[in-house]
Formats: C-alpha cells, structure tokens, sequence
C-alpha cells in the first residue's frame, strides 16, 4: 500500500459520527476518516449482521472486540476473534463479505 497525499493528523474516533450502514440482516456503525486515496473506519457490527454485498476491495482488517466471520465467495470461511485480522488485495476473482453472529468492533484500512 503507499499512501500519498495524507497529511499528518490525529484522529480521536470518539468525536467522529457515526453513520450507520445496513446490512442483508443487522446493521454496522462507521465511524471513518479518508485521506489521499485511503479510508480508516472503526466498524461496530450488531450481533446478527450479514453485509448485503460480496466486497472486492483490499482490506487489513483488525477485530478490537467480538467476532466477525469472513466468507470468500469462493466458499472458504475464517472465524476472527479479538487481537486477529486479515488482509486481502483488491480481488473480483474471489470477493468477501463479514458476518457477526455475536456483534463486533473492527478496525478497517482500505
């Protein structure tokens, strides 16, 4: 990843809104911030989201709190918990999707 264009800042997450996002079921919270041609959420999943779309877009995901399930349309699945993440590049061969059974708090780059 190379970040241009993004000047020095310090984001408090606390005083950004949240915007709330939809899902297929439940709903996630974003809190974002984007720069240049790159975007940092802090993500709150309620227990029962399943996202409405398959995402081809790179990630580095990072799970704070909770659980979330990311599918591969491919048919794979990886149960993250706290402290675990993930990072894929922009794919449309084999996009993802989060689930969250239980609710969780992910930190997102993309």
């Amino acid at each position: 990843m190379k970040i241009d264009s993004v000047p020095f800042s310090v984001t408090d997450w606390n005083r950004i809104p949240a915007i709330e996002h939809k899902g297929k079921t439940g709903t996630s919270h974003w809190r974002s911030f984007e720069g240049g041609d790159v975007r940092a959420r802090v993500v709150d999943y309620s227990p029962g989201f399943e996202s409405d779309h398959w995402c081809p877009r790179g990630h580095i995901l990072y799970v704070i709190d909770g659980e979330v399930e990311i599918r591969l349309k491919s048919g794979a699945t990886h149960l993250l918990r706290r402290g675990s993440g993930f990072a894929a590049g922009d794919d449309e061969a084999d996009p993802h999707m989060a689930v969250s059974a239980t609710g969780a708090r992910v930190f997102i780059v993309d």
